[in-house]
């Protein structure tokens, strides 16, 4: 059979039947079903690792009104017969989606969550037809399908659509809610002082929750899923045996993500085994539970690029599906001093912390502790070891994908935060001559930004270059002249003036001056200023990097270069 893969596929029954590969989860039905006894399941996992697609997968399973058999064929749930049997398309299921519930106020907002719900309506539309549906219900109904329901009506929709399938069906209601922190995460995004969006948008999620979900007749049992377990708002408070399942937790830790398993087969199955190791090193690392898993988002894509081009490198897909934000707002807390902490984590270290799975999105920034629970809840971080347990937690940076955003985003928000002024400083050192001052705003600056890559040459390289970015000068860097490649050039045309630099990684501090001198002596002997015709001023500089300290000579260029 040819080989397919539906990128993006989060519907169950459609990349099943249009033959496209599917990493097989379905042994969770059974166990939720068979070894609980949970009325409420809350998972909490991070964006794209397949929740949708679980979720639609079980919608699939137990929906009265289809037959799934040939879609769960061959699959794991299909050895369980009897439990099929009792299972399988035995029970009305409604099915609601919030991922899509984002905007800019809280009206804005509420008017595409009832539309969410007129849509869930229209799906469900046969429901109003039905005789033993009650008459005040189906009034109900067909107003949320309008979108001219009251808040009241929809506060209680979940509940009246649950109790309009009971009277059809006989049967109480399977509930399946997709993301149902969206809403909140994007209201606490865009609440501010005059405009109350959070508070408003929670009591209305309360209410469709709290309604649902509690002492609710018409419930078999209810399946959720979400980033966060919001605790304090009591939207789970008094929910019959309620349970929530983080990344923290071993129980069903290998469900959500691919296991090292699966990942070799889907290579094999694709014909691409030999890049095991690249997928590894970007995409897996994480650990829920007891469980290593990698991120299905990533794994697919680079998968499918792989289909096309066999030379395909890895690329970063999962910056594109969440937004950035949280990492942000953490390191511009200047109450929180978490420099040297990111600083551990973007050289492969561990940090432990604190940490909670049950928060509440208005007080997230409330405290230290909750942001680092909040970046390990949302994906940017993951436990240590898997036989870790309690509150306290040994976090690390799972993989080269997410090391990469940390350096886009923590590291470029360090930088930014110099004064441009200490940089024009440094150039007036540097063109001054003055050691001793290039020598201290440069450490200076070290000691304002993130160091990552353990201090290697090419992290202090890296270094100068963006120092000197913005300036208005021409920098090259590691380009050709004479007979090598300087680390550094500046050319300041408009003076004819141009500096050469050679950086060295010193391995203690008392190498650091004469490593200094063997960088100058390098640009004399490999002739590197050669080229640099007609400049009036050339300065050649060693600067010598041990950790967060430089140190720097200089050296006039005796003779200027002639002109041939």
């Amino acid at each position: 059979m040819e080989f397919k893969i539906g990128v993006g596929k989060s519907d169950f029954a459609d990349l099943r039947n249009s033959g496209n590969y599917y990493v097989d989860k379905t042994e969770i039905i059974h166990e939720l079903v068979y070894d609980t006894d949970n009325k409420v399941t809350l998972f909490t996992r991070p964006r794209r690792f397949g929740k949708t697609l679980m979720m639609s997968m079980m919608e699939n399973f137990f929906n009265i009104e289809k037959d799934s058999e040939e879609i769960f064929a061959g699959l794991k749930i299909a050895r369980h017969r009897e439990f099929c049997n009792e299972w399988m398309n035995q029970y009305p299921v409604l099915f609601v989606s919030f991922k899509d519930i984002e905007a800019e106020s809280f009206n804005d907002a509420y008017d595409m969550l009832k539309a969410r719900l007129a849509d869930v309506c229209k799906e469900y539309s046969d429901l109003a037809e039905r005789a033993s549906v009650d008459r005040d219900d189906r009034d109900i109904f067909l107003r949320l399908k309008a979108q001219t329901g009251t808040r009241a009506d929809v506060k209680n929709s979940l509940k009246m659509i649950m109790r309009m399938m009971q009277a059809v069906y006989g049967r109480e209601v399977i509930l399946l809610i997709d993301e149902y922190d969206v809403p909140l995460a994007k209201a606490s995004e865009k609440d501010t002082a005059k405009n109350k969006f959070y508070s408003a948008m929670l009591d209305v999620i309360r209410g469709i929750m709290g309604t649902a979900l509690k002492d609710n007749e018409y419930l078999k049992f209810a399946v959720i899923t979400g980033c966060l377990h919001i605790a304090k708002e009591s939207i789970f408070t008094g929910t019959n045996n309620f349970v929530s399942y983080s990344v923290l937790d071993e129980e069903f830790s290998g469900y959500f993500g691919f296991l090292e398993y699966e990942v070799a087969k889907l290579l094999s199955a694709a014909d691409r085994l030999d890049k095991a190791g690249v997928i590894k090193e970007w995409y897996d690392g994480y650990v829920f539970g007891n469980s290593d898993v990698y991120c299905p988002w990533d794994v697919m894509n680079y998968v499918s690029a792989l289909r096309k081009r066999k030379d395909a490198k890895p690329k970063n897909y999962w910056k594109f599906t969440s937004h950035n934000g949280i990492l942000l707002t953490f390191v511009r807390r200047t109450d929180f001093r978490v420099k040297s902490k990111f600083e551990t984590l973007m050289n492969g270290g561990t940090i432990v912390q604190t940490i909670s799975d049950k928060l509440t999105y208005d007080t997230l920034h409330s405290s230290e502790d909750n942001l680092w629970s909040v970046i390990l809840m949302t994906g940017y971080l993951t436990k240590s070891d898997a036989a870790e347990d309690g509150e306290t937690v040994s976090l690390k940076i799972p993989n080269r994908e997410i090391a990469s955003i940390f350096e886009e985003t923590v590291v470029a928000y360090f930088k930014n935060t110099i004064d441009n002024s200490v940089q024009r400083s440094m150039m007036d050192a540097l063109w001054n001559g003055d050691e001793k001052g290039a020598s201290r705003i440069i450490s200076d600056l070290l000691w304002k930004t993130i160091s990552y890559n353990d201090y290697h040459e090419d992290y202090y390289h890296a270094f100068l270059a963006g120092a000197f970015v913005g300036l208005g000068y021409e920098v090259e860097s590691n380009k050709e002249k004479g007979l090598g490649r300087p680390d550094i050039i500046l050319k300041d045309d408009d003076h004819r003036r141009a500096i050469i630099i050679e950086a060295k990684r010193s391995g203690c501090e008392s190498d650091m001056e004469s490593d200094c001198g063997e960088a100058i002596g390098q640009i004399i002997r490999r002739k590197y200023a050669e080229g640099l015709y007609g400049y009036e001023q050339i300065l050649c500089y060693g600067i010598a990097f041990f950790q967060k300290r430089a140190s720097t000579k200089c050296r006039k260029m005796i003779d200027k270069p002639v002109e041939k």
